[in-house]
C-alpha cells in the first residue's frame, strides 16, 4: 500500500492590491516557505492575520499548501 509522507508546508496570501481600468480587482500573493509542518489551521489563520496588519493592501484569502511524497 502507497503511503504520503509531508515534505513541507508554504502559507500563501493573497491581497488585493488595487482595480485595474475595468475595475476588476488586481489581486498578488505573496508566499510564505519553511512553514512548521505541524502548524494548526487556527495558528495559520492568526499568522496570516498578524502579517495582513503590517500590509496596506487587504487579505483577500489564505492557503495552505502541503508537498507530499508519494511511497510504496
Amino acid at each position: 500500500m502507497a503511503q504520503a509522507l509531508l515534505e513541507g508546508t508554504k502559507l500563501r496570501l493573497i491581497f488585493e492590491v488595487g482595480l485595474d481600468v475595468n475595475g476588476d480587482p488586481i489581486l498578488r500573493a505573496k508566499t510564505f516557505s519553511n512553514v512548521k509542518k505541524e502548524a494548526t489551521v487556527e495558528q495559520l489563520y492568526q499568522a496570516a492575520q498578524a502579517i495582513t496588519v503590517l500590509c496596506k493592501d487587504t487579505l483577500i484569502k489564505v492557503e495552505r499548501n502541503d508537498s507530499s511524497e508519494i511511497i510504496a
